[in-house]
């Protein structure tokens, strides 16, 4: 879970005006937006990835989205694209797949759309109690852009890291269907098994924000803790292609943290993955010894999982 450093203020008028020549000419290759408003709400940052600022109901504000477009985007506009959703993790933020990882590269030539969604500063993409909604945000809002302005189809593949681990699973299991494929590399799957509810209080504290504004207590609570379970609603994920991954954090070497939280996880994710066994929900597991919480083990489950994906997503391996 990296901690990122504060980000420098830009200049006003200068990053104004290079914003507003960004999306008018984003909205003249792309053809993508509908009218003005959506048009200066996205910053172009290459030639296939682009910024899209979301006025979003569920949260009370706009919350940015990140979209890597496929390569051919502006030469088909009669084609849509299926959608790749890739969830980031606490302490972090919709920035760290292009930052962490060769997603832009790696779909090249793919016919696909990669969306990355703001889930906050917990990175936890679910309803919070009494406060915003990232669940109806990531599963309704985004998508309804996408389909709106951007051409995508109804076919969607999720994946996410640590608590978008979580989201992935999440959203899968409480909206069946929602996904053709949903994939956790280290993702918190059994929100009530013993150690996990003190570890989401320690992730939202860490952003100094009340334990009880995410579910509630715990105890008192528990329905609402296990409505947003992953396990408690595994029977959601049947018909959805599974990928988890997740490593025992044992004798990780060098800094101990990620191995600590990797290790602590464990039990959630074997949990998680009986449970599915147990109903007949076939799932792609990889279980390792070892690893750490963090990219440099994410990045080789992703790319073990891509397969699954590209298969549900209908694009080539």
């Amino acid at each position: 879970m990296p901690h990122l450093p504060q980000k420098p203020a830009a200049g006003v008028s200068r990053r104004t005006v290079a914003r507003a020549t960004a999306a008018a000419g984003l909205a003249a290759l792309f053809g993508a937006a509908t009218g003005t408003a959506t048009a200066l709400a996205a910053t172009r940052l290459g030639p296939r990835t682009l910024d899209v600022s979301v006025p979003s109901a569920a949260l009370g504000r706009s919350a940015p989205v990140r979209l890597i477009l496929p390569s051919d985007f502006g030469a088909r506009p009669e084609k849509k694209y299926p959608v790749l959703y890739l969830l980031h993790g606490a302490h972090d933020d919709y920035t760290s797949w292009t930052r962490e990882t060769d997603i832009e590269a790696f779909t090249a030539g793919r016919d696909l759309i990669v969306a990355m969604p703001d889930a906050g500063p917990t990175g936890i993409p679910s309803a919070w109690r009494g406060g915003p909604d990232y669940e109806t945000f990531q599963m309704k809002e985004v998508p309804a852009l996408l389909a709106r302005d951007y051409r995508a189809s109804g076919v969607r593949a999720v994946a996410g890291v640590s608590t978008g681990g979580y989201g992935a699973m999440a959203h899968a299991a409480r909206h069946p269907g929602a996904f053709t494929a949903a994939a956790s590399y280290s993702g918190i799957l059994d929100t009530t098994a013993p150690g996990v509810p003190a570890i989401m209080d320690a992730i939202v504290a860490r952003e100094n924000l009340p334990a009880a504004s995410l579910w509630g207590n715990p105890v008192f609570n528990l329905l609402t803790w296990r409505d947003f379970n992953p396990r408690a609603r595994a029977t959601g994920l049947r018909g959805t292609a599974l990928y988890v991954s997740q490593g025992s954090g044992v004798g990780n070497g060098g800094d101990p943290l990620p191995g600590i939280l990797e290790s602590a996880l464990w039990p959630s994710a074997q949990g998680f993955a009986r449970t599915l066994a147990l109903m007949g929900i076939p799932a792609t597991t990889h279980f390792y010894g070892g690893g750490g919480h963090d990219w440099a083990h994410w990045k080789p489950e992703f790319t073990a999982s891509w397969p699954i994906l590209a298969r549900a997503l209908g694009v080539p391996e």
